[in-house]
C-alpha cells in the first residue's frame, strides 16, 4: 500500500493540494524524507501544473472550491444556506477571470462615443420615442425627468434593448467579491497578460480592494433582488460590470429605485416599460426636477455613469432629440 503524502510532516504546498482535493502520490521508489530536499525543485512545476488544471480554458475556476468563502459570508449575512447551496450548486456557475478583468484594463475615455451622434443613432432614438410616446410622455409626467433624457440614456445604455450583455451576473459578482482572497487575486493578475498589467501590482492590490467590496455588497442586492421577484439569479444576464437589463442598472438599483412601470406586480428591467419609469425613478431620486439647468443635469447624470464623456453624449442626444 502506498504511502499517502497528506500528512502534518509537509505543510505548505501539501496542504494547498489537499484544499485542491487534487490525489497526488509519488512513486514508490522515491523515498519521503529526501522531500523537503527537493521542495523548491517540486514547487514551481507543480503549481504551474495546478494552475492548468484549476483554471478552465474559459476563465472559469471550480466554484464549489473557489465561492467556498463567499458563501460562509453570505449565510453570516443572513442567508440561508439552503438559498446559498441552490445558486451555487448550479453547474452555470463558475469562477470567471476573462469578463472581471475587463474592469482593470477598460477605459472609458476609449469608447468612441460619437456612435451614438450619427444620424442613424438619431434617427433611431426618435422611431423609440414614437412606438413608446405613452410610456415616456407618462414617465416624464409622474417623475418629472424629460423624456429625450430617458430615451438618450437607453440609447446609449443597450440600444434600446439589442445589447443587453450576455455574462451571467451572478458569476461576475461572486468572482469579483472573491478577490478579497489572495489566492483568486493571484490568479487574476497572472490571468491578465503582460500589455494588459499597465498598472503597477500596488495599484492593481487597491483596485481589487475596492472592487471586491463593492461586488459583494451588490451580490447580496442580486440575490435579493431575485428572491423578491421569484426568478433564478443565475439566468440573469449583463455587462461585465454586472449591471443588466434595457437601463442596466445594477442589482442594487434595481433593488431599490426599480419600478414597476406597467403594473404587472413585478420589476423586470428586460420590460421596456419598466426600464423607462425605474430611468425616471432613479434620475428623481439623485435630483431631476422639471425646471434643472444645465450643470445640475450634468450632476445628477454623472451618478448614473461616472464618466464626462458619457453625461455629454446624453446631454448632446437630448438636444438633438428636441429639436
Amino acid at each position: 500500500m502506498k504511502k499517502n503524502i497528506y500528512n502534518n510532516d509537509y505543510p505548505g504546498i501539501l496542504s494547498y493540494l489537499r484544499s485542491s482535493s487534487m490525489l497526488l502520490r509519488f512513486p514508490p521508489m522515491l523515498p519521503l524524507s529526501i522531500l523537503p530536499r527537493f521542495s523548491s525543485m517540486l514547487l514551481m512545476p507543480i503549481v504551474f501544473i495546478l494552475s492548468i488544471l484549476y483554471i478552465n480554458p474559459a476563465g472559469g475556476v471550480d466554484s464549489q472550491n473557489q465561492f467556498s468563502g463567499i458563501k460562509t459570508r453570505l449565510v453570516k449575512d443572513g442567508f440561508t444556506v439552503e438559498e446559498i447551496g441552490k445558486i451555487y450548486d448550479n453547474p452555470k456557475v463558475s469562477f470567471e477571470l476573462k469578463g472581471v478583468s475587463m474592469f482593470f484594463v477598460h477605459s472609458e475615455s476609449k469608447l468612441n462615443y460619437d456612435q451614438f451622434l450619427s444620424d442613424k443613432s438619431i434617427n433611431s432614438a426618435v422611431a423609440y420615442m414614437k412606438s413608446h410616446e405613452t410610456e415616456l410622455q407618462n414617465a416624464q409626467t409622474t417623475y418629472g425627468v424629460d423624456k429625450t433624457v430617458i430615451t438618450a440614456i437607453m440609447l446609449v445604455e443597450t440600444r434600446f434593448g439589442s445589447y443587453l450583455g450576455n455574462r451571467a451576473v451572478i458569476n461576475t459578482l461572486s468572482t469579483m467579491s472573491a478577490l478579497s482572497e489572495s489566492s483568486h487575486r493571484e490568479a487574476l493578475w497572472n490571468f491578465l497578460s503582460n500589455e494588459e498589467q499597465r498598472m503597477t501590482r500596488d495599484k492593481f492590490d487597491k483596485k481589487a480592494d475596492k472592487k471586491s467590496d463593492w461586488a459583494y455588497k451588490e451580490l447580496k442586492s442580486l440575490i435579493k433582488y431575485a428572491a423578491r421577484e421569484g426568478i433564478d439569479p443565475v439566468e440573469i444576464k449583463g455587462s461585465y460590470a454586472g449591471a443588466f437589463g434595457i437601463s442596466q442598472f445594477l442589482p442594487s438599483n434595481a433593488l431599490t429605485l426599480a419600478k414597476d412601470g406597467n403594473l404587472d406586480g413585478k420589476v423586470d428591467l428586460f420590460n421596456h416599460t419598466d426600464a423607462i419609469n425605474s430611468i425616471a425613478n432613479y434620475l428623481k431620486h439623485y435630483g431631476w426636477r422639471p425646471d434643472i439647468n444645465r450643470e445640475s443635469a450634468y450632476k445628477v447624470l454623472y451618478k448614473y455613469n461616472h464618466s464626462k464623456y458619457y453625461v455629454e453624449t446624453l446631454l448632446k442626444i437630448s438636444d438633438r432629440l428636441k429639436s
